[in-house]
């Protein structure tokens, strides 16, 4: 049986404006295929991932490396947020003064099983690093989209709380798309990584056919230790 491609690039090169990040891309992301990308910062995870958005569309959640959240707003209004799209702008306004109790009892279900229960009505600004990181995954996870696209979504989360969220995720969706720093959880929770280095992807491989070496190949000082997560 065939299975669907999502996506699909070839020998293309992407990049902001004149300026080249990733040369001559030949990839492509099919249905029900969890994929890690990895590689050093800066070398275009966050540009491929760009591309991966804009081609799915309103198929994909996405999760930024920045959260991209408002901080003086609660976790509860910050989770909403990834369904402003689907309600019209009067209810969406009513909802910033009286929370709707349909989307309350959602909210508060999905933060309860990410350990943010009773923090609900919190301005995010209070929050530490890795309830902040928590919270962003809760927005993505509310949009409830085909696929995930994740930058780097478990950095700032202990090992323990980064595989229990990474299998939260994959529980959801069946297709995503994650950056990584973890090279072990890749070899573990992913079925396909993609590796880039020096603007290109030179690892595109099924998981289980890879070892913790072969992925050291993609870092520059493959002998480095993992930054260590900021307490969650």
């Amino acid at each position: 049986m065939s299975v669907e491609e999502l996506v699909r690039f070839d020998g293309e090169a992407l990049g902001h404006a004149r300026h080249t990040v990733l040369a001559d891309l030949t990839l492509e992301l099919r249905a029900d295929e969890r994929v890690a990308l990895l590689g050093p910062s800066g070398v275009g995870k966050s540009t491929l991932l760009a591309a991966l958005r804009e081609r799915l569309g309103q198929r994909a959640a996405w999760c930024p490396q920045e959260h991209g959240l408002v901080p003086p707003l609660s976790v509860y209004h910050n989770v909403y947020m990834g369904r402003l799209e689907r309600h019209s702008a009067l209810t969406n306004l009513f909802n910033l003064l009286r929370p709707r109790r349909d989307a309350w009892r959602d909210i508060q279900a999905l933060c309860a099983e990410l350990g943010l229960e009773g923090l609900l009505k919190r301005p995010v600004a209070q929050l530490s690093g890795g309830q902040r990181q928590r919270v962003a995954i809760a927005r993505a996870l509310y949009q409830a989209r085909e696929v995930f696209l994740g930058d780097e979504p478990v950095a700032s989360i202990d090992p323990h709380q980064a595989r229990r969220l990474l299998h939260m995720v994959q529980h959801r969706h069946a297709t995503c798309v994650i950056a990584l720093h973890q090279r072990e959880l890749a070899l573990t929770h992913f079925d396909r990584v993609w590796g880039l280095r020096d603007g290109q992807l030179i690892l595109d491989a099924p998981a289980r056919e890879l070892t913790l070496a072969d992925l050291d190949t993609l870092y520059p000082d493959a002998h480095s230790s993992d930054a260590q997560p900021e307490p969650a």
